[in-house]
Formats: C-alpha cells, sequence, structure tokens
C-alpha cells in the first residue's frame, strides 16, 4: 500500500475514532476535489456549500463502513456529484414569468428548430465513445478534463487518488485523449464537433 493510502486509511481510523485533527485533515485534503465537483455544476454559491456539507456529512455518517481508503476520492466525488444532482433537481422546475425580455434572453440567439437535436444527438454520439475507452482513460480524463471546471485539480490530487506516479499522467492523459479523437474520426463526430 503506498504511503498516501496508508495516511488516508489512518486518517480514517483516527476520524472515526473521533479524532479532529485526523477530520480536519481529511477535509482539507480533499476539499480542493469537492469544490471543482460543485463549481462543474453550476450551482449558486449557497447551493454549492450545501453540497459539500452534505458530502462531508455523508463521509462522517460512512466513516466505520469505508472498507477501502484509497478508494476515498473516489467515494468522496460520486457523493458530491449526488448531492449536487439532488439539489439541482428542485431547481430545474418551470419557474413562470411575465418578462417576455427575460424569455428572449433565455432563448439566445436565434437557431434552426432543429439544432438542440442535432447537438444532443452529437452529444450522446460523443458520450458512447467516451464510454468504449478503458477505465482507467475514463477516471483520467473525468478527474483532469470533465469535472474540473475553472481552476484545474491539481495532479498531485489526482495521482494520489489513482495511486499512479504524477509523472506518468499527462502522457497517459496525452494517449487517452488520443484514443478518443480516433473513435470520434471513426464515427464522424470530431469534425461535428469542430463546427460547434
Amino acid at each position: 500500500m503506498a504511503a498516501a493510502q496508508q495516511d488516508i486509511a489512518h486518517q480514517l481510523q483516527l476520524a472515526a475514532a473521533g479524532d479532529q485533527v485526523a477530520w480536519n485533515d481529511l477535509v482539507d485534503r480533499f476539499s480542493p476535489l469537492l469544490w471543482s465537483i460543485c463549481r462543474h455544476f453550476g450551482l449558486s454559491s449557497a447551493d454549492a456549500a450545501d453540497a459539500f456539507q452534505l458530502t462531508w456529512l455523508r463521509l462522517l455518517e460512512n466513516l466505520d463502513t469505508i472498507q477501502d481508503p484509497a478508494r476515498l476520492p473516489g467515494w468522496l466525488g460520486t457523493t458530491c456529484r449526488r448531492e449536487c444532482l439532488g439539489l439541482l433537481r428542485p431547481a430545474k422546475r418551470v419557474r413562470p414569468t411575465d418578462d417576455d425580455r427575460l424569455l428572449d434572453r433565455l432563448r439566445g440567439p436565434s437557431s434552426s428548430a432543429d439544432q438542440p437535436v442535432l447537438i444532443a444527438d452529437r452529444n450522446a454520439r460523443l458520450w458512447r465513445e467516451f464510454d468504449r475507452l478503458d477505465a482507467r482513460c475514463q477516471r483520467i480524463l473525468r478527474l483532469l478534463l470533465i469535472e474540473p471546471d475553472g481552476d484545474r485539480v491539481s495532479y498531485e490530487l489526482v495521482a494520489s487518488a489513482l495511486d499512479m506516479p504524477v509523472g506518468s499522467l499527462g502522457p497517459i492523459r496525452g494517449r487517452c485523449l488520443t484514443r478518443l479523437r480516433r473513435l470520434l474520426d471513426a464515427e464522424g463526430i470530431s469534425d461535428a464537433l469542430r463546427d460547434s
């Protein structure tokens, strides 16, 4: 077990036993990851803070059930995404308005009626090709490119989460993107992505 994994396992044990310092260390260590996920979902500041806090609450409730400390970053990420989605669902309800100018701004520039359908189809094909990548490439691309928004998650944090050397992330990321480009080229999707 790598030193980082042993450290996480030790901190989890101490936190489960009520050690506040160990808990604070876990929060300090993984907060950047959780904030990047919250930012990715475009939540308001208040909702992002709620999702962040709820994620830590879920960990506190499940401290003694974490069997593989090496998977803690993934567990936290999945839990945070679920909390963000839970906060977004009520926000997607219809909000009637009498202000036609607001509706015009929301509609954006006029486009053909089939544009949303074409974009949705293109995106669905893109995700199908992404799903054809091996699990390692999917994890690396999600952590480095898809989930972070604005500030990138540090390579050190991602390397620790994936238990791999920091120096290998860049080359592996490049190979994974090349594989995805080839899959997209084979399906004729990459030209559609460049045009949009």
